[in-house]
């Protein structure tokens, strides 16, 4: 990883000293050298200039820097499954089988492995990110309709009466609110450092909550053969009276997140 990236910033510096950022001639350009100089095989080489060259794609105002823990970018010539619980990965010293830890909810026997795979490195562990393709389930003519209510309170109440309580919710955010205020008026590189991981903590937090509500919403649809109908939150918070506190509150959970989900 850490050489593909290497790499990666190389065949960067090139197309922006040449302003050529088309694969094709970064290939002809590169191929070689890259495989000389940092040991990459055929396919690893082929696959860090087409990142590069994607990446030019979105922006071309700047260069572009890779991270050296950024995404190997996997094709099926350099990971293939072994079954359901093992992949082979080529490396800079050969092919290696190496076990992995498949989510529960991943429904294997019915998906199929789409396209090219990235290999992501997050906080000392290595995630597979894979593109599946799953049979579309049929449609549902719905008998009834769930109405849901988003709110602080509760941050979602359905017509049936089951609520999701956004005490936990309001809990962790007003601790993170107090460590965020207390970062920044130190203000030193480590504090800013520091608030960067903590506002990465909070916005998984939020997914998190959002996706196990939105889940169960839809769960309870599904099993009772009904639609949802959800309220319309366009222009909620300038329409809404309520204290500083509430405010604060309504701008720091994702309704629209939530909302989306659920749809």
């Amino acid at each position: 990883m850490l050489r593909f990236n290497a790499a990666c910033n190389a065949i960067s510096e090139t197309a922006w000293l040449n302003r050529t950022f088309g694969k094709y001639l970064l290939q002809t350009l590169l191929y070689r050298d890259l495989r000389s100089e940092f040991g990459l095989s055929a396919q690893m080489a082929v696959r860090a200039i087409a990142k590069v060259a994607e990446s030019y794609l979105v922006d071309r105002s700047v260069q572009h820097t890779i991270e050296p823990h950024g995404a190997l970018v996997c094709d099926q010539r350099l990971l293939s499954f072994k079954g359901s619980d093992r992949v082979s990965i080529l490396t800079l010293d050969g092919r290696i089988v190496a076990p992995i830890i498949v989510p529960d909810y991943r429904e294997t026997d019915r998906a199929t492995i789409k396209g090219q795979m990235d290999l992501v490195y997050v906080r000392e562990i290595f995630y597979l990110m894979a593109v599946v393709e799953v049979p579309e389930e049929p449609m549902i003519e719905p008998d009834e309709v769930i109405g849901v209510d988003l709110g602080i309170v509760n941050l979602a109440a359905t017509s049936d009466g089951t609520t999701f309580s956004g005490d936990p919710c309001t809990t962790v955010r007003k601790k993170f609110a107090a460590i965020t205020a207390k970062l920044q008026k130190a203000a030193t590189w480590d504090a800013k450092k520091h608030l960067k991981r903590l506002s990465g903590r909070e916005r998984r937090f939020k997914r998190d909550m959002n996706h196990i509500i939105s889940k169960a919403i839809v769960r309870t649809a599904k099993d009772t053969r009904r639609g949802i109908a959800l309220e319309n939150l366009e222009g909620i918070r300038p329409r809404i009276s309520v204290t500083k506190a509430q405010r604060l509150a309504i701008g720091k959970w994702a309704f629209f997140e939530l909302a989306n989900f659920i749809r």
